[in-house]
């Protein structure tokens, strides 16, 4: 199955998860207002996203005197790609994201320290993921699974004071079986909601490995960043906001065991054995 219809299928799942959420927990007016939950996020998320984030890391934007700006706009033309802005992170961790809305409004960011320990070649497989990412649209995709799974907490959160709040009256067995659902849909659609959403990311970043190495004419350069990048991310990880992880070339945060499930980026090994495999 290709990456694309998974993602499809995936993002189907999670606004399934959410409509049947608001009609579980509230009926048709349940519903009604899980989807209104859905369109305002999406719609703050699509036009706001990348101000907010760009503004989140303290990013500074970079003109075409600089090195790396002068990069990305030589790697967005062999891409097909409008110019996008360019910002420096002034952070030592190691690391890169993508952010706009499409094409046209997109912006570029590296942090100081993935300047310092990546070479030209690695840093131009960085930026060609990243750019790739931009030609997917995957800051929208990506945008409109979180804001969803966002929903579904929120949703659930009001589910939760309202079976504290309420309930007072009615039958005791109807209450009970209610009651049973309820802590059912409160405790389980959210845990099903972040499982997803890191699901899409994680087939996301494939996606974007296979087409920056296409932008950048060899996947060797983004391989061995990986390899660096991984290394790098332990020793000395991106103090990161959760929501924006998703963003991030690499995880910005550790975790292994269960907590691969909730990861919204594959294993760095198994990326580079993907990219050499196409290589």
């Amino acid at each position: 199955m290709s990456n694309g219809i998974k993602t499809a299928l995936l993002l189907g799942a999670l606004s399934g998860l959410l409509l049947v959420l608001g009609d579980v927990l509230g009926g048709q007016g349940g519903l009604v207002i899980a989807f209104g939950f859905a369109v305002v996020m999406n719609f703050v998320s699509y036009w706001f996203s990348d101000k907010i984030v760009l503004r989140m890391y303290r990013a500074k934007e970079v003109g075409p005197d600089h090195a790396v700006h002068q990069m990305v706009m030589r790697l967005a033309r062999q891409a097909g790609l409008p110019a996008p802005r360019v910002y420096i992170i002034p952070n030592p961790s190691a690391n890169a994201f993508a952010t706009g809305r499409n094409p046209s409004h997109a912006a570029v960011a590296v942090t100081q320290g993935i300047l310092q320990i990546l070479d030209e070649r690695e840093l131009e497989g960085v930026i060609a993921h990243e750019l790739a990412h931009v030609k997917h649209r995957d800051i929208l995709i990506s945008s409109v699974a979180a804001t969803i799974a966002a929903a579904i907490m929120v949703v659930a959160r009001m589910a939760s004071f309202a079976a504290f709040f309420g309930g007072a009256g009615g039958r005791d067995s109807d209450r009970g079986s209610n009651a049973v659902g309820l802590l059912f849909m409160m405790i389980l659609a959210p845990i099903a909601a972040v499982l997803i959403q890191a699901a899409i990311s994680r087939s996301r970043e494939f996606s974007a490995d296979a087409g920056g190495a296409a932008i950048a004419g060899s996947p060797y350069g983004l391989a061995d960043a990986l390899r660096k990048l991984d290394r790098a991310s332990k020793q000395l990880p991106l103090e990161a906001n959760p929501a924006t992880s998703h963003m991030f070339i690499v995880k910005p945060f550790s975790g292994a065991g269960l907590l691969t499930l909730f990861s919204t980026h594959p294993p760095a090994e198994a990326r580079i054995q993907a990219l050499l495999h196409r290589g």
